[in-house]
């Protein structure tokens, strides 16, 4: 069986069931779910109703987007991932190189460890909210009568 696409033990004492979880909880964190704008229950939202508050959240959350306002902060993962990479192979190799023992294979191990820690660093960070994105919503719900608390 080609190991890549195996999830075994492996004879070193690593197992690829480890690095699959690694990776499933990458995946978990990249996709949690944004943050809202909280509103005050202020006159205007109890006369218009948490479904019309609702919708006009979408609507600024998309007249953001159509101004080019972009959401998060792009590009981070990808290089805290490739970091991550470079650090843990250096350092995983450098002790292969000093036990004498399976330098590649412990600097192959150490890279996508190391990848993966920054690919989940990354994300983390990626995945706040850009304070212009914040900004332009919440001026856009406070046009419509709004007050906007805080994010959650």
């Amino acid at each position: 069986m080609n190991e890549i696409s195996s999830c075994s033990t492996r004879g070193n004492g690593f197992t690829r069931g480890s690095l699959c979880m690694l990776a499933a909880c990458v995946l978990f964190t990249a996709c949690a779910g944004t943050p809202n704008p909280v509103l005050y229950p202020n006159n205007h939202l109890k006369q218009v109703g948490q479904v019309a508050a609702d919708r006009d959240i979408a609507e600024c959350r998309q007249l953001a987007s159509g101004s080019g306002v972009a959401e998060s902060k792009d590009g981070k993962v990808a290089r805290q991932a490739a970091g991550g990479a470079a650090v843990g192979g250096a350092a995983a190799g450098a002790w292969g190189l000093v036990r004498g023992n399976g330098a590649g294979e412990r600097a192959l191990a150490g890279a996508a460890a190391g990848a993966a820690a920054g690919t989940v660093r990354g994300t983390m960070n990626s995945s706040e909210t850009s304070p212009v994105y914040k900004n332009f919503v919440q001026k856009c719900l406070r046009d419509r009568g709004y007050e906007v608390i805080g994010w959650q």
